[in-house]
């Protein structure tokens, strides 16, 4: 079997740099993520295969000793993907990597894993909203699934709750691999990390200690949320086998606009003008967040010119600040003429004289230095 290299899993160079890598990763884990391909295995599998790639390509050391040898040699050091691993460990350990890159916002702490748990606490949620919802802020519905411990066997997955102490790890939850004279931690192939195995599954969960639940909550979107932003919810996770409850960390992915382009807190609108009005100036009504505003476009604008209207962008969802409203002009000529149009533009070029003719006044000057080129070869 052909092993796919960890660069073109992330469809970046070799000589990548990390936020270049953090970037390629943040596209593909957002393709992949099973959030949005349920019930695909493929996508999955590719999932899995991203964050492994990234946990690699992050660490220096680690990319260090892959570019230098492979895979092989970072198995030599005690890395070994998620071989070994529970599905359900595997999503918990893809979704800490997620969520560390997908940081930042409004998320606090991590209430991670608690001593018998077998998932962790935090649970992470998607959420598409409107170019209108994120700039103006929103309630808006999300329905998702959390999970808490099966009553039956009180979250330990053993029938009547009867578990004992892994014998492979000795309760630990760890074992431990030397290679030379480092000491390398592996969770225990045997107990996945809990310390204690089952000696019968229980019926009413099938082992996995505990269940599902679907729930709707009502999502206070704040003014300003920008693509990729987060929201922590507390207390809206999975709950713990000693009953305490994870945060809900909501990632919101916005809609883009027909006219409007976002830049951070900065608003970016393209204004179309005919080639006249750009010669002879004007007055342009022009669309902004919050209603109209008059574009006083002077005489000779330029093409790609910029005018600031302050104050007039997104609010910053951390200090309350607005940002600016940069129209960009965009100069637009007739496609078609007809014989009095062109016979008109015509008359109008030759009323400016040698200044209609530009390129005449430079090139003179270079002409005949060419000329001077010319006589000495012969």
């Amino acid at each position: 079997m052909t092993e796919m290299d960890y660069y073109e899993i992330l469809e970046i160079e070799r000589t990548a740099t990390q936020d270049e890598i953090k970037k390629a990763y943040r596209k593909m884990a957002l393709k992949y993520h099973p959030d949005r391909n349920p019930d695909d295995k493929e996508a999955e599998e590719k999932f899995k295969l991203v964050n492994e790639a990234y946990q690699v390509l992050s660490d220096e050391q680690k990319r260090a000793v892959y570019d230098r040898y492979g895979k092989q040699g970072l198995e030599g050091q005690g890395f070994h993907g998620f071989e070994g691993q529970s599905y359900e460990d595997i999503m918990d350990d893809l979704s800490a990597i997620f969520e560390s890159v997908f940081g930042g916002g409004f998320t606090g702490r991590r209430s991670g894993r608690s001593q018998g748990d077998r998932y962790n606490l935090d649970l992470s949620a998607e959420m598409e909203i409107s170019f209108k919802e994120a700039v103006f802020g929103a309630k808006k519905e999300l329905k998702y699934r959390y999970k808490k411990p099966c009553e039956a066997c009180k979250g330990t997955g053993a029938k009547d709750g009867n578990v004992k102490t892994c014998e492979y790890c000795n309760g630990q939850g760890q074992v431990y691999m030397r290679q030379g004279f480092m000491t390398f931690a592996q969770t225990c192939p045997q107990c996945h990390g809990s310390g204690q195995t089952v000696a019968e599954k229980c019926k009413e969960c099938a082992g996995k200690g505990y269940k599902e639940v679907e729930t709707t909550i009502t999502v206070d979107i704040p003014e300003g949320v920008d693509d990729g932003n987060r929201l922590r919810i507390p207390a809206a996770g999975n709950v713990g086998v000693g009953g305490r409850r994870g945060d809900l960390y909501i990632t919101f992915y916005v809609e883009e606009d027909e006219h409007f382009i976002r830049n951070g807190d900065d608003i970016y609108l393209e204004v179309p003008v005919f080639f006249t009005q750009a010669v002879l100036g004007d007055k342009i009504t022009i669309p902004t967040l919050r209603g109209e505003k008059e574009l006083n476009l002077p005489r000779g604008a330029r093409d790609k010119q910029q005018f600031v209207f302050r104050g007039e962008g997104v609010r910053n969802v951390h200090s309350g600040q607005l940002g600016n409203l940069i129209a960009q002009i965009r100069i637009v000529y007739p496609q078609n003429l007809n014989e009095d149009q062109e016979k008109l533009l015509r008359e109008l070029q030759e009323s400016f004289g040698i200044e209609s003719k530009p390129h005449e006044s430079i090139f003179e000057s270079a002409f005949e230095k060419i000329k001077g080129w010319f006589k000495k070869e012969k």
